[in-house]
């Protein structure tokens, strides 16, 4: 029988899926189960996106669309990103996707040859390793744990780009952590940037919107205008606009490096549908009360989350700043047991408090920290105390 190819050797399906499936099971088999696992923000986008949507289908052209995206579709993304500062881009500098996953496995495909580095730090979003480990790329992690509350410094910055790594890259608000970078700390390794010219910096920002506590959206680009050249940001609709299911991403950047990325999608995807564009055009375009709305709220779950966790005696979760997550440091459990299972690790702990309590979190390990573990807050607000109050009822238990 013919042989796959080697890349698929180094393939690995979802470490969040993978939690999220087993919960799912659970809940089919009638257990009560409180999700904190999978990152989808949990509600739907305005009125507008779907009445764009149905004029779309009523008057669709039945064609082939552009491979960089449509230029309505590019100019409302041009105007959103003015919102947040990145301004003097054109069309040329834009490119579009199935979702900021596919826009970033484009973006790898377009500047990383095999063997070469690719750095970012830990804890890390789990496809960021998936992606480099499929490219062959040479993965250099930088390590950020709860004790500098999870993000990077520009002396570690420094160490890590004198090696010369062909792609950094930066996430901004933080998935799996929530954290957010001020204006100073951005502009601090922007400086450390403009040092090491050689590499090029990729910013998954897609929770930009996302940002709480009035301290707002910062980009290297902001601090230090003369690294547009080599910087790509990338955005989505998924998480600001709740809509993860209708797969559209962005990127702005170099003009070469957006044509590399619409060269990409010429082979693999040929263009965003016709519908999709016509949403996403409404939704970046339209009202943004939903975002806004949702924001205050996350915000407010923010807030209970940290509280509930850092009520435990020894676990420590830095205040995330942004997006949906808590990234809380457990290994005070490591070597405890409950109901007779040994705790020995993140997964051990993750399994435990799924069976015992019926509450789903992501095992720290899938995103490169073992010490931790993920709680996404986008469940419905009536889930969110007693989940918590199960997290807090396991640790108390463990003996």
């Amino acid at each position: 029988m013919p042989q796959l190819a080697k890349r698929m050797g180094r393939a690995k399906p979802s470490a969040i899926m993978v939690v999220a499936e087993k919960a799912k099971q659970l809940k089919a088999e009638g257990r009560d189960i409180i999700s904190f696992s999978i990152g989808v923000p949990n509600f739907l986008p305005g009125d507008h996106v779907y009445a764009a949507a149905r004029e779309a289908l009523e008057h669709d052209s039945g064609q082939y669309g552009s491979n960089r995206g449509s230029n309505e579709l590019l100019d409302a993304f041009l105007k959103h990103i003015e919102q947040v500062g990145l301004t003097g881009y054109t069309r040329a500098n834009c490119a579009t996707g199935i979702g900021a996953k596919h826009v970033l496995y484009n973006l790898c495909e377009a500047l990383l040859d095999e063997g070469d580095g690719f750095a970012f730090a830990t804890p890390y979003w789990t496809s960021y390793v998936d992606i480099g480990e499929i490219l062959d790329a040479d993965i250099q992690l930088l390590p950020c744990p709860a004790e500098q509350d999870y993000k990077l410094t520009p002396a570690q910055l420094d160490a890590a780009l004198a090696k010369k790594p062909k792609v950094f890259l930066f996430n901004n608000p933080s998935n799996p952590t929530g954290m957010v970078y001020t204006r100073d700390e951005i502009s601090a390794l922007a400086d450390v940037l403009v040092k090491h010219p050689e590499t090029w910096v990729i910013t998954d920002d897609i929770y930009n919107r996302m940002v709480f506590d009035g301290i707002g959206y910062h980009n290297f680009v902001h601090a230090r205008p003369e690294l547009r050249e080599r910087v790509v940001f990338m955005d989505s609709l998924s998480k600001t606009y709740g809509m993860p299911g209708w797969r559209a991403g962005f990127m702005v950047g170099p003009e070469v490096v957006a044509k590399a990325v619409t060269t990409m999608n010429s082979n693999h995807i040929t263009n965003i549908p016709e519908i999709v564009t016509a949403a996403a055009v409404a939704a970046l375009s339209g009202p943004q009360d939903v975002p806004n709305a949702k924001r205050a709220e996350f915000q407010a779950k923010r807030d209970q989350v940290v509280a509930a966790l850092n009520a435990i005696p020894g676990v420590v979760c830095p205040v995330p700043q942004g997006a949906f997550y808590a990234f809380p440091d457990i290994s005070v459990a490591f070597g405890t047991s409950h109901d007779g299972k040994t705790i020995a690790n993140d997964v051990d702990l993750c399994n435990a408090l799924l069976e015992a309590k019926g509450v789903a979190c992501v095992p720290g390990s899938a995103f490169g920290e073992p010490r931790g573990l993920r709680i996404s807050y986008t469940c419905p607000t009536p889930q969110l105390a007693p989940g918590l109050q199960r997290i807090q009822e396991f640790f108390a238990e463990l003996k």
